[in-house]
């Protein structure tokens, strides 16, 4: 799938603008931003779900449009909220949607990987949150599409389906699938993707290996002393740790690199009569980092 200077504009909001990306076959890709940022407007872009205002999206070397193409038989989707029939069981979705060459082995085998045995002959109408979603999850994948497009997947999910729904996507990558995923669960999405797109106000900030942006998170050590104002005013003083650590946190926070300045803290917090009570290790999860990228990105010049 490749998107070369797409623009897509709601009225006089341009909600993404001149969007360049391409998604490798086999890969895990992940889409955060925050409310509003383009994300769900993106993935419709590449299904031919909305007309974009300039640029280009190709699937599988056949360019979209508003009109039906062939490509898209090899993509599935879920985007926002399943759409099911209400009298209709799960069952009879799958056979529904099934492709002529998808076999009834095929709908078994999604069935039984997201744990559907017990509620799947019901009527839709019935079904919970969670056993919609998981509908909605099965269908998009069950004719085994070579792009995969999920807006929310975990939304409703219990963690054992959570966990179901990870396996099937690293599954489906391993089978050479290429999986896009938009989530506001940041920290399940952090255990499956292989590659972080991160959207803001319209366009990317960053398209990289989640191992890069890993990379850029900071082991912390925090201490826990019998008086953490006083313990922050001594160190500030002697300059063993930066000012801006000791600010933007009301613990007592070290960077984990500096575990000379840990050694000498604790000398100066020992001489000043302030007790160490514990030392625990921190380290920056994804949200934290999704924080300070789009805070830094929002503090430039704003995107034209």
């Amino acid at each position: 799938m490749r998107m070369q200077q797409v623009s897509k504009q709601f009225g006089s909001k341009q909600v993404l603008k001149s969007i360049d990306l391409d998604l490798q076959p086999g890969h895990i890709v992940g889409l955060v931003g925050e409310n509003g940022a383009g994300k769900s407007t993106l993935m419709k872009a590449i299904l031919g779900l909305l007309p974009i205002n300039s640029g280009t999206v190709t699937v599988f070397d056949q360019q979209i449009t508003l009109s039906r193409h062939a490509s898209l038989d090899r993509v599935g989707a879920l985007i926002e909220y399943p759409s099911i029939y209400p009298f209709l069981s799960g069952r009879k979705h799958l056979h529904l949607f099934a492709a002529d060459n998808t076999s009834q082995a095929r709908v078994d085998e999604v069935i039984a990987a997201l744990d559907m045995n017990d509620y799947i002959d019901r009527q839709a109408k019935n079904y919970s949150l969670g056993m919609k979603q998981k509908l909605g999850i099965a269908l998009a994948v069950l004719n085994q599409p070579e792009l995969v497009i999920l807006d929310e997947p975990m939304n409703g999910l219990d963690p054992k389906a959570t966990h179901q729904v990870r396996d099937l996507i690293r599954n489906m990558s391993q089978n050479g699938a290429t999986v896009l995923i938009s989530s506001h669960i940041l920290s399940e999405l952090e255990k499956v993707i292989d590659d972080i797109i991160i959207l803001d106000q319209g366009h990317i900030v960053r398209n990289e290996p989640m191992q890069t942006l890993s990379n850029e998170s900071v082991d912390y050590l925090v201490l826990t002393t019998s008086d953490d104002a006083a313990a922050k005013k001594v160190l500030r003083d002697s300059q063993l740790v930066q000012s801006d650590d000791l600010a933007n946190d009301p613990r007592v926070i070290f960077a984990k690199t500096a575990t000379d300045t840990l050694a000498q803290a604790i000398t100066q917090l020992t001489a000043a009569n302030i007790a160490i009570y514990d030392v625990a290790h921190e380290h920056n999860d994804l949200e934290t980092t999704l924080l300070n990228v789009l805070t830094a990105d929002q503090t430039e010049v704003p995107h034209a």
